[in-house]
């Protein structure tokens, strides 16, 4: 659906309260949960193997959900967003997950599932509620039959034209993920090496 198809349906919307906020601060927040992380890791082996494994499985479902991601211009139900309305938060989660689990401090992940939990839920609600005004009834449809976040086995959406594209990884500025990744192994590569 092209922008110029947008339908705009208020009805039975309530604005999720909190969401706004939660919007604005879920990036800095990250930034001062990565800033804990990367003093309290004590990387070890095993654990730096595991996480970054995890981790990395995030990172390609956050690539993979980018190059279909066509923001404000039609609504996306291809690809990842096929069995999830929100792979890109579900990749977050695993690389959150995942470096929690390298840290090697048992509480690590803890505090990064309350955070996730605290901050993306809201936000997932009002993205919703914003998507409902935007495409109406074919959204509600959608909603119906794809989970809002832990993924459905199967494709329960009709597979459509919109494929992958590497530009749009790139217009959603999802090197950024590749960038973060790569930065926060190194630390705990650094750390287990030298401390």
């Amino acid at each position: 659906m092209e922008s110029s198809e947008l339908k705009k349906d208020t009805s039975n919307i309530e604005p999720v309260r909190g969401s706004i906020f939660t919007q604005k601060i879920r990036v800095p927040l990250g930034f001062i949960f990565a800033v804990v992380f990367l003093f309290f890791s004590q990387p070890k082996s095993i654990y730096i193997i595991t996480g970054l494994f995890i981790a990395l499985c995030g990172l390609f479902l956050r690539l993979w959900s980018a190059g279909h991601l066509r923001k404000h211009r039609q609504l996306t139900i291809s690809g990842p967003y096929r069995f999830t309305r929100n792979p890109l938060y579900l990749g977050s989660f695993l690389m959150g997950i995942g470096f929690s689990v390298a840290a090697a401090v048992f509480w690590m992940p803890i505090l990064f599932l309350v955070l996730f939990l605290a901050v993306y839920i809201p936000v997932m609600k009002r993205e919703e509620a914003e998507l409902i005004q935007a495409y109406g009834q074919k959204y509600r449809e959608y909603l119906e039959e794809v989970p809002i976040f832990f993924p459905a086995l199967r494709s329960a959406s009709k597979p459509t034209e919109t494929d992958f594209l590497f530009q749009q990884l790139i217009d959603n500025k999802e090197y950024n993920s590749v960038i973060g990744f790569i930065f926060i192994a190194c630390i705990l590569f650094i750390k287990l090496i030298w401390l």
